[in-house]
């Protein structure tokens, strides 16, 4: 089986699957040691509240550096050169943390995890811009980050499984990236090669490119910044969900142990979108990112104006729909902003704010409530709504802008 890259060409099937391979191992970084968070006093004793927050935040912060670095290394080096490296120390590290006898360990590790997923994040994406383009590119996009959506949902619930036997065993999620390296053998070349019986037994014409073309073929900077902006936003209106429900439910006096299984909820939303996007782009037309704020609104209105179970777990479900919806559209338009040689680079400008966001989150909120002098945990939900509120005011006025709307060549 031949799969359409829009470029009048076909690639196997087995390509695909090598670079879904990689979509698939994005979000683990850090899974893993949330199932054991609570029990890291127990097994090492003389732990510090420092060193936790080191194990949880340093990871994160190499991350952003890396993806950058991975991304500029793009420009003139081999992708799957920089892949396999990335992929390499990304399975060292999963190999290592067997092996932790002391906190510091388990610090210096995990940064090594941070270093080789970052050369790892920026090519799952760019992987695709190298093989698709035009409406193949949005689909794959769009399939890429549903597979890392549904990864991290997977993956989220076999960590906890796996703590209960023993504290080592959730490290085996970062033996994953060795089905990566063994596929990656179907990558060995950066663009796909025609294939000229299927072209002239199902006369596959190529399709047309969606391109803003980029200033005297550079990355449009401006332009970029827009959709990183817009991007880092968005992230940081629905990360509340998943840093801060738990908090809320305590507050209205549930169950907050269904935190969990609605925070899963909130990612399994996020995943849906990812595999229909073309047909949400031509439903929806120049309104797709107006209408995806209007479903964030929604969603946390029901988490702050309702009690009840399934109110809530509707409200974390159509929030998630809706930056569902922002991610892979966000990737697109990074695509748009450069030449193809810069592709990747242009796609990790945009990735990098998405662990940046991770990273700031926290911190604004705390700010915020500081600012505020308030310390309910009804506030930075409150905060983030009267945000998305103006957002959606902006996206209005400027639908038709690159940033904020969907050219017609989406889905005429």
């Amino acid at each position: 089986m031949r799969i359409e890259t829009g470029k009048g060409t076909t690639i196997p099937l087995i390509t695909l699957i090598a670079i879904w391979s990689v979509s698939a191992i994005i979000s683990l970084p850090g899974l893993a040691i949330s199932p054991i968070l609570g029990d890291l006093k127990t097994i090492f004793p003389e732990t510090s509240e420092l060193e936790i927050q080191m194990l949880t935040s340093l990871p994160s912060l190499l991350i952003i550096p890396f993806v950058l670095l991975s991304g500029k290394l793009s420009v003139n080096e081999n992708k799957l050169k920089i892949l396999m490296i990335g992929l390499i120390v990304f399975l060292a590290s999963g190999i290592l943390y067997f092996f932790s006898s002391s906190m510091l360990y388990m610090i210096c590790i995990s940064c090594l995890l941070g270093a080789g997923a970052g050369m790892v994040i920026p090519l799952s994406t760019g992987l695709v811009a190298s093989y698709f383009t035009g409406k193949y590119r949005v689909k794959q996009l769009g399939i890429s980050s549903s597979i890392a959506n549904l990864a991290l949902v997977v993956v989220t619930f076999l960590t906890g499984y796996l703590a209960e036997w023993n504290w080592h065993y959730p490290f085996l999620v970062y033996l994953s990236p060795v089905f990566a390296i063994c596929l990656s053998y179907y990558l060995k070349h950066d663009d796909p090669l025609p294939d000229k019986n299927t072209s002239r037994i199902k006369n596959v014409q190529p399709e047309k490119e969606i391109i803003n073309t980029p200033n005297n073929g550079k990355i449009d900077y401006r332009r970029l910044s827009g959709v990183m902006l817009f991007y880092f936003v968005a992230t940081y209106l629905v990360l509340i969900i998943p840093l801060n429900l738990s908090f809320i439910l305590e507050e209205y006096k549930m169950n907050s142990s269904i935190a969990g299984t609605l925070i899963a909820l909130f990612f399994l939303a996020v995943m849906l979108p990812g595999f229909f996007i073309n047909k949400i782009l031509h439903t929806f037309k120049c309104n797709t990112i107006l209408y995806s704020l209007f479903s964030i609104t929604a969603g946390l209105l029901l988490v702050l104006l309702t009690r009840f179970e399934w109110s809530i777990a509707l409200g974390c479900f159509l929030s998630g729909l809706g930056y569902g919806v922002i991610q892979p559209v966000s990737y697109e338009k990074a695509t748009q902003t450069s030449p193809s040689t810069e592709v990747t680079l242009a796609l990790a400008f945009v990735m990098s704010v998405n662990y940046l966001a991770i990273l700031l989150c926290p911190v604004i909120i705390d700010l915020f409530m500081s600012i505020l002098h308030l310390h309910m945990q009804i506030v930075p939900f409150f905060i983030n709504l009267v945000l998305v509120l103006l957002l959606i005011a902006i996206t209005f006025f400027w639908r038709n802008s690159f940033v904020l709307g969907m050219g017609k060549e989406y889905y005429v």
